[in-house]
């Protein structure tokens, strides 16, 4: 007499095949390679030319002022009241984010200075102006 073993559907499954994951992971990553350069500069404002410092790689916030005086919090569009009561929250952090305020080439000295008025009353000390490289 033969004996018959009971198989369910998942004991045929002995191999899993990884290469479509791998595909698919190898996909997602050249595609946020191509398109994470180009969300930085999400806004239109585009900051004076001069050569300086590098721009810290993580804990930091973007605070930028437009040429219409718009104000935008990492991308966000926000109003002077908003933007206050946020940038106090993230002062309260710890350890405390970089600060790093674009203007916009043809915002007026008043404009990026207000903001950055803003941005001491709300707690932080230490503020970063970006600039563009010369030559770009």
């Amino acid at each position: 007499m033969r004996r018959r073993r009971n198989r369910t559907p998942m004991a045929a499954i002995d191999q899993i095949n990884i290469t479509p994951l791998l595909d698919l992971t190898f996909l997602l990553l050249i595609a946020f390679m191509i398109t994470m350069p180009l969300m930085e500069y999400g806004t239109n404002v585009s900051p004076p030319e001069m050569d300086g410092e590098a721009l810290p790689e993580e804990n930091f916030i973007t605070v930028e002022v437009d040429k219409e005086g718009k104000y935008f919090l990492d991308r966000q569009e926000i109003s002077a009241e908003d933007l206050a009561a946020r940038l106090r929250e993230l002062s309260a952090q710890n350890p405390q984010p970089d600060l790093l305020v674009r203007g916009d080439n043809e915002q007026e000295y008043g404009g990026v200075l207000e903001l950055l008025r803003l941005a001491r009353s709300c707690g932080f000390r230490n503020a970063s102006l970006v600039t563009q490289a010369e030559g770009n």
